[in-house]
């Protein structure tokens, strides 16, 4: 008896370790690391107002839409967080609970999005988001095509 409980313990591993590798590989290939690292990389520049990162990793036919209505083209994103007093300047950026969905040349990339703003006033906002972003490779290099965001709260 207590050997068919240990094949049948052993047996339950193996069918669990099964069904979640294509979940790991999924989350672990090349393509997915490079779009988190791209995730990343935006991250920080839009924290740093680092206007060349954010024009590299930025596609010309953005569309960057805001939890509040607003939606912005690459040149509209790009300058909302340039300057110490930009409209957008970000105090720091956290991101939480990312998954990403690669298909092909396009990576679907959804998180939670938490910030502090600080705004040309002076006055400190929150943000505590869910986001949607679609990175597009082009020439080798994942861009950020499009991003939506909801409320969460």
């Amino acid at each position: 008896m207590s050997h068919t409980i240990g094949y049948a313990a052993i047996g339950l591993m193996c069918a669990v370790l099964l069904v979640s590798l294509p979940l790991q590989a999924a989350e672990t290939s090349p393509a997915a690391t490079a779009v988190a690292n791209n995730v990343e990389a935006l991250r920080a520049a839009m924290v740093a107002g680092n206007e060349k990162e954010l024009n590299a990793l930025v596609d010309d036919h953005l569309t960057y839409g805001h939890s509040h209505g607003m939606v912005q083209d690459k040149a509209a994103f790009v300058n909302y967080l340039l300057g110490p007093k930009a409209p957008g300047k970000f105090k720091w950026i956290k991101i939480s609970d990312q998954t990403i969905d690669v298909v092909g040349n396009v990576a679907l990339v959804r998180h939670k999005f938490d910030a502090e703003n600080e705004l040309p006033d002076g006055k400190i906002t929150k943000a505590h988001i869910l986001v949607l972003q679609v990175w597009k490779k082009q020439k080798g290099n994942w861009k950020l095509l499009a991003r939506q965001a909801c409320p969460l709260d």
